[in-house]
């Protein structure tokens, strides 16, 4: 929250809050480096078919060591195990969140309209995974 309030301009702060990762339904992964936390993020149903990653960080002495990777794979993965056709995220458009839109197109997300309520402001873009479905019937 942190990060996200230094950068950002308060009013544009989506980032789940400790109140806001106790939602029902909100699944949350840190990860550890040395014993200590370095990495954190979480993932909210949107509806049956969608999910939201939220609060997604690294700390800044973490990165390039794969945490970011991590966290996003296992994000994914959980809501392919959901059976989700999408992931959508926010986050921002200043410089200090382009490791993490670079992140973001590698996992092949691509920029998309605000979804679930958001509103499109000079602070934000938000972005979308298609999930591809094994249709092959049993």
């Amino acid at each position: 929250m942190a990060f996200c309030r230094g950068v950002t301009p308060a009013e544009h702060v989506f980032a789940l809050d400790l109140t806001g990762l106790h939602e029902s339904g909100v699944e949350f992964f840190v990860a550890e480096h040395r014993n200590q936390i370095v990495g954190m993020g979480a993932l909210r149903p949107l509806n049956d078919e969608s999910a939201e990653i939220k609060s997604m960080h690294v700390l800044s002495e973490a990165r390039g060591l794969g945490v970011g990777r991590s966290i996003l794979q296992a994000l994914i993965d959980l809501a392919t195990s959901w059976g989700c056709r999408s992931v959508y995220l926010e986050t921002g458009t200043m410089k200090a969140f382009e490791p993490a839109r670079r992140l973001y197109r590698a996992y092949g997300f691509v920029s998309c309209d605000p979804f679930d309520g958001y509103e499109q402001t000079s602070s934000n873009m938000f972005m979308r995974l298609d999930i591809p479905q094994d249709d092959t019937p049993v």
